[in-house]
Protein backbone atom coordinates (compact mmCIF):
# COMPACT_ATOMS: atom_id res chain seq x y z
CA UNK A 1 0.00 0.00 0.00
CA UNK A 2 1.18 3.61 -0.87
CA UNK A 3 1.96 5.92 1.67
CA UNK A 4 -0.17 9.42 1.19
CA UNK A 5 0.40 11.58 3.78
CA UNK A 6 -3.14 13.79 2.46
CA UNK A 7 -5.24 10.27 2.54
CA UNK A 8 -4.81 10.23 6.68
CA UNK A 9 -6.29 13.43 6.76
CA UNK A 10 -9.06 12.79 4.62
CA UNK A 11 -9.88 10.18 6.41
CA UNK A 12 -9.55 11.71 9.87
CA UNK A 13 -11.71 14.91 8.29
CA UNK A 14 -14.28 12.35 6.93
CA UNK A 15 -14.66 10.54 10.14
CA UNK A 16 -14.85 13.82 12.35
CA UNK A 17 -17.81 15.16 9.68
CA UNK A 18 -19.71 11.94 10.21
CA UNK A 19 -19.65 11.93 13.95
CA UNK A 20 -20.26 15.90 14.01
CA UNK A 21 -23.16 14.77 11.42
CA UNK A 22 -24.44 12.48 13.84
CA UNK A 23 -24.00 14.51 17.47
CA UNK A 24 -26.08 17.05 15.16
CA UNK A 25 -29.16 15.21 14.66
CA UNK A 26 -29.33 14.90 18.60
CA UNK A 27 -29.06 18.74 18.71
CA UNK A 28 -32.34 19.85 17.51
CA UNK A 29 -35.06 22.18 19.55
CA UNK A 30 -37.12 19.50 20.65
CA UNK A 31 -34.46 18.03 23.10
CA UNK A 32 -34.03 21.68 24.50
CA UNK A 33 -37.66 23.03 24.40
CA UNK A 34 -40.05 19.89 26.14
CA UNK A 35 -43.73 19.35 25.17
CA UNK A 36 -45.87 21.66 26.23
CA UNK A 37 -47.95 20.84 29.12
CA UNK A 38 -51.13 22.86 30.24
CA UNK A 39 -53.22 22.45 33.17
CA UNK A 40 -55.77 25.04 35.11
CA UNK A 41 -54.99 28.21 32.36
CA UNK A 42 -51.53 27.87 33.12
CA UNK A 43 -48.99 26.55 30.10
CA UNK A 44 -45.61 24.96 31.19
CA UNK A 45 -42.83 24.50 28.80
CA UNK A 46 -39.34 22.42 30.12
CA UNK A 47 -36.39 24.26 28.77
CA UNK A 48 -32.93 22.20 28.59
CA UNK A 49 -29.21 22.84 27.99
CA UNK A 50 -27.33 20.64 25.57
CA UNK A 51 -23.83 19.90 25.69
CA UNK A 52 -21.69 17.70 23.18
CA UNK A 53 -18.27 17.36 22.50
CA UNK A 54 -16.25 14.93 19.80
CA UNK A 55 -12.75 14.04 18.86
CA UNK A 56 -10.94 11.60 16.43
CA UNK A 57 -7.96 11.18 14.72
CA UNK A 58 -6.54 9.24 12.47
CA UNK A 59 -2.99 8.08 11.24
CA UNK A 60 -0.38 5.80 9.86
CA UNK A 61 2.58 4.15 10.76
CA UNK A 62 4.96 2.01 9.03
CA UNK A 63 2.62 0.54 6.62
CA UNK A 64 -0.20 0.80 9.10
CA UNK A 65 -3.28 2.92 9.60
CA UNK A 66 -5.90 3.24 12.03
CA UNK A 67 -8.39 5.93 13.23
CA UNK A 68 -10.93 6.40 16.60
CA UNK A 69 -12.33 8.41 18.23
CA UNK A 70 -15.63 9.32 20.46
CA UNK A 71 -18.60 11.69 21.59
CA UNK A 72 -20.42 12.19 24.31
CA UNK A 73 -23.81 14.34 25.31
CA UNK A 74 -25.71 15.57 27.77
CA UNK A 75 -28.75 17.34 28.39
CA UNK A 76 -29.44 18.55 31.62
CA UNK A 77 -33.19 20.38 32.65
CA UNK A 78 -32.45 24.25 33.98
CA UNK A 79 -35.99 25.73 33.66
CA UNK A 80 -39.50 26.03 32.45
CA UNK A 81 -41.22 28.51 30.38
CA UNK A 82 -44.68 29.47 31.98
CA UNK A 83 -47.39 30.99 30.70
CA UNK A 84 -50.17 32.29 32.49
CA UNK A 85 -52.72 34.92 31.76
CA UNK A 86 -51.25 36.00 28.82
CA UNK A 87 -47.95 36.81 31.07
CA UNK A 88 -44.92 34.46 30.12
CA UNK A 89 -41.66 33.95 32.27
CA UNK A 90 -38.95 31.85 32.33
CA UNK A 91 -38.56 30.05 35.94
CA UNK A 92 -35.21 28.45 36.77
CA UNK A 93 -34.71 25.28 38.40
CA UNK A 94 -31.97 25.21 41.33
CA UNK A 95 -29.34 22.93 40.77
CA UNK A 96 -28.40 20.61 44.33
CA UNK A 97 -25.44 20.70 43.87
CA UNK A 98 -24.51 24.26 43.63
CA UNK A 99 -26.26 24.48 47.09
CA UNK A 100 -23.47 21.70 48.17
CA UNK A 101 -21.25 23.89 47.02
CA UNK A 102 -22.00 27.10 48.35
CA UNK A 103 -22.38 25.26 51.99
CA UNK A 104 -18.48 23.62 51.32
CA UNK A 105 -17.77 26.87 50.69
CA UNK A 106 -19.01 28.71 53.40
CA UNK A 107 -17.72 25.86 55.80
CA UNK A 108 -14.09 26.42 54.48
CA UNK A 109 -14.12 30.22 54.43
CA UNK A 110 -15.11 30.04 58.36
CA UNK A 111 -12.48 27.21 59.03
CA UNK A 112 -9.84 29.63 57.68
CA UNK A 113 -11.34 32.88 59.36
CA UNK A 114 -11.25 31.10 62.73
CA UNK A 115 -7.61 30.39 62.42
CA UNK A 116 -6.83 33.60 61.18
CA UNK A 117 -8.07 35.21 64.57
CA UNK A 118 -6.84 32.75 66.66
CA UNK A 119 -3.02 33.10 64.85
CA UNK A 120 -4.10 37.00 65.75
CA UNK A 121 -5.04 36.63 69.37
CA UNK A 122 -2.36 34.30 70.63
CA UNK A 123 0.13 37.01 69.53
Amino acid sequence: MENNPSQGSSASSTFVERLAEKLGVSAKSANIFGEAVERAGVTVIPVSKMAYGFGGGAGTKAGEEGSGGGGGLGIMPVGYIEIKEGNTRFRTIRDPQTVVKIVALSGLFAVLTVRSVAKLLHR
